[in-house]
């Protein structure tokens, strides 16, 4: 009996150290930190007309899994390919001048090591923005059946531009504090995105994130960041800040509504007759994306949401054309309080 003992207790030392084992491997990085916020040029040449007006999407592409995007179901290589396939094929169409993504994957065992950003850019994107905020070596998710494990992950957030990009911050906003550590390990960061794109002789501030989706608490702590860093630039720049913000204007509380009220400040394809949805793509019911900006420097000349993408991801693109005033304001009028 004291044989048996003995075994099992040695047995449950050894299965304690092989979990803890690959639980340190597995949440660790496959990258250096200061590979989380890189610039790039690509080998595809942008064409860029002197056209006054200028257009921009952002898009949760949700990895191209389409509406099976979090769920613990098959994903074969041809559903990827095909949601890639579509979102080439309607970018082209639209021939944004720049693109916001989120939830894109460089390489991740999920969507078949495929640089979703490469492939995008090959439309005409001479300029890259990256930033890198979900780097794990194992992502142990969905829970059940192992098989269905993401694996290696490394995904983030990307801004391409057929204009220069000049300069670019990677901004990690407030985790949730009530995530146990373990369930933190894995978990992706939040981020606020900075990018500052010549365009002709303006200079545009792009603040493009992807806001906490589960905790509303944090979210609105988020929001807040996200406020500040906007009205940072607002007065003395052209600032476009967009994304998906996790916030739906149907919800009577919802956080997006603090930046919503800002004074100056206008919102693409926000005309209450007219609610305009983005998730999820199959039967829209919430507004979660949004394109906000300062309307002393741009006017908006049209924007909508872009349904022809159809189920590609579990969100839906919103575009906005727009151009810049001619009368650029100086920095004596004062910022609103933060």
């Amino acid at each position: 009996m004291k044989k048996i003992f003995k075994f099992l207790f040695i047995a449950l030392v050894g299965v304690f150290f092989i979990l803890v084992g690959f639980y340190f491997w597995a949440s660790s990085p496959n990258l250096a930190s200061n590979k989380y916020n890189e610039l790039g040029i690509s080998d595809y040449q942008s064409e860029v007309s002197n056209d006054s007006v200028h257009s921009i999407i952002t898009y949760n592409i949700g990895y191209l899994s389409g509406m099976t995007n979090n769920l613990a179901v098959e994903k074969p290589r041809s559903l990827f390919e095909q949601n890639l396939n579509k979102v080439i094929y309607e970018l082209k169409k639209t021939d944004a001048d720049i693109l916001a993504l989120q939830e894109i994957d460089y390489d991740s065992k999920r969507s078949y090591h495929v640089n979703q950003q490469n492939e995008i850019a090959k439309l005409g994107y001479h300029f890259t923005g990256q930033n890198i905020n979900w780097d794990k070596k194992y992502l142990p998710f969905p829970y059940f059946p192992f098989s269905m494990h993401f694996g290696k992950v490394i995904s983030g957030q990307s801004v391409l531009s057929k204009y220069t990009i000049l300069g670019q911050e990677r901004i990690a906003l407030q985790r949730d504090q009530s995530n146990p550590f373990y369930y933190d390990s894995f978990y992706l960061d939040r981020l606020a995105q900075v990018v500052k794109i010549k365009i002709q002789d303006k200079t545009l501030v792009l603040i493009n994130v992807h806001l906490e989706a589960y905790n509303s608490e944090t979210r609105a702590k988020q929001m807040q960041k996200v406020k500040d860093l906007y009205l940072k630039y607002y007065l003395d720049f052209p600032t476009i800040l967009l994304g998906d913000f996790n916030s739906d204007i149907n919800v009577p509380d919802a956080s997006i509504k603090l930046l919503l009220k800002l004074p100056n400040t206008g919102s693409a394809a926000m005309e209450p007759s007219k609610p305009q949805n983005t998730f999820n793509s199959q039967s829209p019911t919430e507004r979660l994306d949004y394109i906000l900006y300062n309307k002393d420097y741009i006017e908006e000349v049209n924007a909508k949401v872009l349904d022809r993408f159809q189920q590609a991801s579990d969100h839906l693109p919103l575009l906005m054309k727009f151009k810049f005033k001619a009368r650029l304001y100086g920095t004596n009028r004062k910022r609103p309080d933060s």
